[in-house]
């Protein structure tokens, strides 16, 4: 797998740069975009400026490689995931709790109506 989805000697690098922080990152980042009542495109845009942010991290810290396009789509498909649950999770539990009585959970991450 070295190679296809990190650069940095060891997996562990790759798992806590970016699936921990930045992982934590983006499912903020889906939490605070719901929460403000934007849509999607909107959280695509924050997550292509943090994966250029995660590349950083990994360039300052381990000398991976700043400008990879491979390695740039990488960590932002990752990151890309961690916000998308985030979004969908955080505008299930404000749709069901601000519209009770039009909405009820289906599960974590979508809702129904009542």
């Amino acid at each position: 797998m070295q190679g296809i989805l990190y650069e940095e000697v060891s997996i562990w690098q790759f798992l806590f740069i970016t699936c921990v922080l930045g992982g934590w990152t983006a499912w903020r980042t889906g939490k605070s975009v719901a929460e403000g009542w934007e849509e999607l495109p909107r959280l695509f845009v924050y997550v292509a400026l943090l994966g250029l942010g995660i590349r950083f991290v990994h360039h300052a810290l381990f000398e991976g490689t700043m400008f990879s396009l491979h390695y740039y789509i990488v960590d932002t498909v990752v990151l890309l995931l961690f916000a998308t649950v985030g979004f969908r999770y955080y505008r299930t539990k404000q749709m069901t709790n601000n519209y009770y009585w039009l909405y009820e959970k289906a599960s974590p991450f979508s809702w129904k109506a009542k």
